[in-house]
C-alpha cells in the first residue's frame, strides 16, 4: 500500500507542472479567442480632403498634439481639443476646455452633445463628418496565434480543469508528513465551494459569458493556499477566508464600475478614505519586520497600504471627459505625493516603489507625454536624494544587497537559504510541504517564490510567473475594445502594478533587487494582499467589453 501511495505521489509530482502550463495556455487561448476584432466602430471623414479616419476606441481624444487619437492639423486647434466617446445612448462629443470650442452642424457645443451619423463636427476650423466604418485587417500576429478559430472554452470546463489541478495538489500535501492528514482536504473542499459559488454567481446571476479571469485568479490563489497547507494548516484557513472575501470584493468592484460616469462621482470619497487609512496607520500602526504598516485588532492584523492600492488605481484613472486635462493630473499628483510620503514615513519602501511605478504608468497613459514621465522621474530622484541625505540610516537596511554570501549568518541569512533550497527543487520540485525553506522566517510571505521553486519545481514556478505576466498582455489587448478610457487605463495600470510587484518579490528573493518585503500577488501569505490582488484583478476584468454583455 505504501509503495502504491509513493508511486501515486510521484506521478502527481510529475504531472502537476505540465497540467499547470496547460491551464494557463487554455485560459489565455480562450481569453484572446473571445476578444472582438479590432475593427473601427465608426469613421470621421475630413470634409476638405476626403480622408477617412477610423475610430476604433470607445473614447477618443481629438486635438493638435500628436499623442491624440485623432490629430487635427490646424494652428487654431488646441493641443487637447475634444473627446469623442460612446455611451449607451450613442456617440457624444465633448469640449475639453479648448480655446476655439467645437461646433456641431454649425452650432457651438457648450459642454457636450450627442452626434448622429452624417453630422458634421467642426474642430479647429476643420469639418469632420461622422460616417459608418470600414473593416480593417488584423495586424497582431502574436495574439492571432491564441485566437485560432476564435476559440472560447466553456467556463465550467476551465474550472473543472483548475479544480482537478487543485485536487492533485491537496492530495500531495495531505501526504507530505508521511501519513495522510485530512485537514488539507477540508481546505480543498472549502476552496472548491468558494470557486463554484463564484461560478454560479457570475454565470447565472450576472449572466456573464467570460470566466477566464476568475479561473486564473482561482488557479493562482489555490497554489498559494496549497503551499500554506504544507507550512501551517491554520494559516491556510485564514488565507482561505481572505480568498472568499477577495472574490466578494472582486464582484463588488465590477458592479460598482458598471456605470463609470456614476462611479467617477465617488472619486473624492475614495481618495479621502485612502488618506484616512494611511493616517490611521501612521498613528496606530505596529512595526513588523522594520515597517510600520500594520494595524492590529485583537488576533487580526490588517495592512492598509494593500487596500490603498485599489483606491490609488481608481482615483488615478477616474477621469472620463477631459482625459488629458491638467487639473485632474495635478490632483492625482497631490494624492500620489501624500500616499508615497506616508509609505516612506512607515518605512514601507517596497510598496512606495510600486506606487511610484504605477503613478508613472497612469500619468503617461493619461497624458501621452514622455516629458511628464521624465519630470516625474527627476522629481522622484531628487526626493530620494533628500530622504537619504537626512535619513542615511535607511541605506543600512539594504547593505546586504548583492553581498548576501558575505553575510551568510547574519543579514544575508534568508536569501542565502532561499537560493540554496530553491536550487534543490529541480524541474518538478521536492513535493508540496516537503521542502526545508518553510522553516526560514517569512518563507510563506516575502520568500514564497523560493518555496515554489523548491516544492513545486522550476517548471511550475516559471509558468506561474508567465501566467501573471500575461495579464499585462491581455489588459493591453482588451483596452482597445473597452467602453471607456477609464477601463482601459485602470486595467493596464492594475496589470502593471501586479507585474511590477511580482518582479519586486521575485528579483528581491534572488538578489537582483534589494529585498523589500513585498508579497507575490495571490501566492504569498497575507489576507490583505490576497484581497487587494483580487481587487486589482477586477479592474482587468471590467476592461473586457464582454463583462457587461454590451454589443459593439
Amino acid at each position: 500500500m505504501d509503495t502504491l501511495i509513493s508511486v501515486l505521489l510521484y506521478f502527481i509530482q510529475i504531472i502537476l507542472p505540465f497540467l499547470g502550463v496547460l491551464i494557463i495556455y487554455y485560459c489565455y487561448k480562450s481569453l484572446f479567442g473571445g476578444i472582438s476584432p479590432e475593427r473601427p466602430l465608426i469613421a470621421l471623414v475630413n470634409c476638405m480632403t476626403g480622408e477617412k479616419i477610423p475610430i476604433t476606441y470607445w473614447e477618443n481624444s481629438i486635438g493638435r498634439d500628436r499623442h491624440c487619437d485623432v490629430v487635427v492639423d490646424s494652428p487654431t486647434a488646441s493641443r487637447d481639443h475634444a473627446v469623442l466617446f460612446r455611451r449607451d445612448e450613442g456617440w457624444i462629443v465633448a469640449d475639453t476646455n479648448s480655446k476655439g470650442g467645437i461646433f456641431l452642424n454649425g452650432k457651438k457645443v457648450e459642454e457636450s452633445a450627442k452626434v448622429e451619423l452624417n453630422d458634421v463636427i467642426q474642430i479647429g476650423g476643420i469639418d469632420f463628418e461622422l460616417n459608418k466604418s470600414e473593416i480593417l485587417p488584423e495586424k497582431n500576429r502574436f495574439i492571432n496565434m491564441f485566437k485560432s478559430h476564435n476559440i472560447c472554452y466553456p467556463a465550467h470546463t476551465m474550472l473543472f480543469l483548475v479544480n482537478f489541478f487543485q485536487l492533485l495538489s491537496f492530495i500531495e500535501v495531505s501526504f507530505s508528513s508521511g501519513k495522510f492528514d485530512i485537514k488539507p482536504m477540508i481546505v480543498f473542499v472549502s476552496l472548491i465551494a468558494c470557486s463554484w459559488t463564484l461560478f454560479f454567481i457570475t454565470t447565472f446571476l450576472f449572466k456573464r459569458i467570460n470566466f477566464e479571469i476568475e479561473a486564473l485568479g482561482i488557479f493562482f490563489s489555490g497554489i498559494g493556499i496549497a503551499s500554506l497547507c504544507g507550512v501551517d494548516v491554520d494559516k491556510a484557513y485564514v488565507q482561505l477566508v481572505a480568498f472568499a472575501i477577495g472574490m466578494v470584493f472582486f464582484e463588488f468592484i465590477i458592479l460598482f464600475l458598471k456605470n463609470p460616469d456614476i462611479a467617477m462621482k465617488f472619486r473624492p470619497y475614495v481618495a479621502c478614505f485612502a488618506i484616512i487609512l494611511l493616517l490611521v496607520n501612521l498613528v496606530f500602526g505596529k512595526v513588523k519586520n522594520g515597517s510600520q504598516n500594520w494595524i492590529v485588532v485583537g488576533p487580526f492584523s490588517i495592512q492598509p497600504s494593500e487596500f490603498v492600492k485599489v483606491a490609488f488605481i481608481f482615483f488615478g484613472t477616474s477621469t472620463l471627459r477631459g482625459i488629458q486635462t491638467a487639473k485632474n493630473l495635478t490632483g492625482f499628483i497631490l494624492f500620489s505625493t501624500i500616499c508615497m510620503g506616508a509609505l516612506f514615513a512607515m518605512g514601507d519602501f517596497g510598496t512606495a516603489c510600486i506606487f511610484f511605478v504605477t503613478f508613472v504608468l497612469i500619468s503617461f497613459m493619461r497624458s501621452g507625454s514622455i516629458r511628464t514621465v521624465f519630470l516625474t522621474c527627476s522629481a522622484a530622484v531628487l526626493g530620494l536624494f533628500l530622504i537619504l541625505k537626512f535619513k542615511p540610516y535607511i541605506v543600512t537596511r539594504f547593505s546586504a544587497w548583492r553581498h548576501v554570501w558575505e553575510h551568510v549568518n547574519d543579514i544575508g541569512y534568508q536569501q542565502t537559504r532561499v537560493l540554496t533550497y530553491a536550487s534543490s527543487g529541480g524541474l518538478i520540485g521536492l513535493g508540496i510541504g516537503k521542502g526545508c525553506l518553510k522553516y526560514v522566517f517569512a518563507a510563506p510571505s516575502d520568500l514564497v517564490f523560493g518555496m515554489l521553486c523548491e516544492e513545486w519545481g522550476l517548471v511550475m514556478s516559471i509558468a506561474l510567473l508567465i501566467g501573471i505576466a500575461f495579464l499585462g498582455i491581455y489588459a493591453r489587448r482588451v483596452s482597445a475594445r473597452s467602453r471607456s478610457a477609464f477601463y482601459a487605463i485602470a486595467s493596464c495600470c492594475s496589470a502593471g502594478m501586479i507585474i511590477f510587484q511580482m518582479m519586486m518579490n521575485v528579483f528581491g528573493v534572488i538578489d537582483i533587487f534589494p529585498l523589500t518585503g513585498v508579497t507575490l500577488p495571490f501566492i504569498s501569505l497575507g489576507g490583505s494582499s490576497m484581497i487587494s490582488a483580487w481587487g486589482l484583478l477586477a479592474f482587468i476584468k471590467v476592461s473586457d467589453e464582454r463583462t457587461y454583455g454590451l454589443k459593439r
